[in-house]
């Protein structure tokens, strides 16, 4: 077996195409053993790319845009999205089936602050004719550090991946009461990354017939199924709250069936970014995205 090293910038139910891929077999049925890490400070997916100490990763096409602000080349490109919306969801403490964005003004939302949730969540409120400012937004730390904070009863609102809030949910802490995903609309969000050195070889083929299997089947199965595949990775996580956060994705439309980054959601990030003030210009798509290595 040759092994394949991946590496994550998080870990979330959200990513179940790529897990999806290594749970179900896929990776092995193409003679690939992986290994899987997240990302640290310490160690970046750009500089463990680089190094070669990384094959492929899971990042996003905004990562990208930093550098070609400063004029500078990246050691990668993302070559496949994984999801095409975004996975963010806002939880409040209490049920509210008639829930509208306007009831964040005012209020005290933690805030997921790593740059594309919180431009992203900018975006939202902006398409729902909110302004920022009106919110009291707060900086709770990393994603441990949010969940604790909303549990020990900081707070109105949260602002968090799935399945944690979902989790809270039902230990009856929370109660989710939107989407972001379905407040932004189809975007280029999270991907799949690699050297394009790497994308020539016979590995990236294998992983990419290996990760179109787990893709078509995140897509095509129920979420229990899914769910049963990609526990291993949520040992925390309570079977019911994954199966429906799975299902929830899926019926955003998260997961479409055909993996190339398209040029219309490369167009919606760039609508985002540039919004937030986090980009001055429309660097072109080329500059961050390629093909998969099976459509070159």
């Amino acid at each position: 077996m040759t092994i394949l090293n991946i590496m994550v910038l998080r870990h979330s139910a959200f990513y179940s195409p790529l897990l999806a891929t290594i749970g179900a077999g896929f990776l092995k049925d193409e003679g690939l053993a992986h290994t899987y890490a997240i990302a640290t400070p310490d160690n970046t997916v750009p500089d463990a790319i680089a190094h070669g100490r990384v094959h492929v990763a899971q990042s996003a096409v905004s990562t990208s845009f930093a550098g070609l602000e400063r004029g500078e080349s990246s050691p990668l490109v993302h070559f496949a999205q994984i999801n095409e919306r975004d996975g963010f969801f806002i939880a409040g403490r209490r049920a509210e089936p008639d829930f509208s964005w306007k009831s964040l003004v005012g209020k005290e939302v933690l805030v997921d602050h790593f740059f594309q949730p919180l431009a992203m969540f900018k975006y939202a409120l902006h398409r729902k004719g909110i302004d920022f400012d009106t919110i009291k937004v707060i900086d709770a730390g990393d994603v441990d550090a949010i969940d604790r904070a909303f549990r020990a009863g900081r707070g109105d609102y949260v602002h968090q991946q799935g399945p944690a809030p979902q989790q809270m949910e039902h230990e009856g802490i929370a109660h989710v009461v939107a989407s972001v995903g379905a407040a932004v609309g189809p975007v280029a969000f999270s991907s799949l990354c690699a050297s394009p050195q790497w994308l020539q070889t016979d590995m990236a083929l294998a992983f990419m017939r290996a990760y179109r299997k787990g893709r078509q089947f995140v897509v095509d199965s129920p979420a229990r199924d899914v769910a049963q595949v990609v526990a291993e990775f949520f040992p925390a996580t309570d079977r019911d709250v994954l199966i429906r956060t799975i299902e929830t994705y899926q019926q955003l439309g998260c997961w479409v069936p055909d993996p190339a980054i398209t040029m219309q959601a490369y167009e919606a990030v760039l609508d985002v970014f540039l919004h937030s003030g986090l980009i001055t210009t429309r660097h072109p798509y080329e500059a961050a995205i390629a093909l998969p290595p099976d459509q070159r």
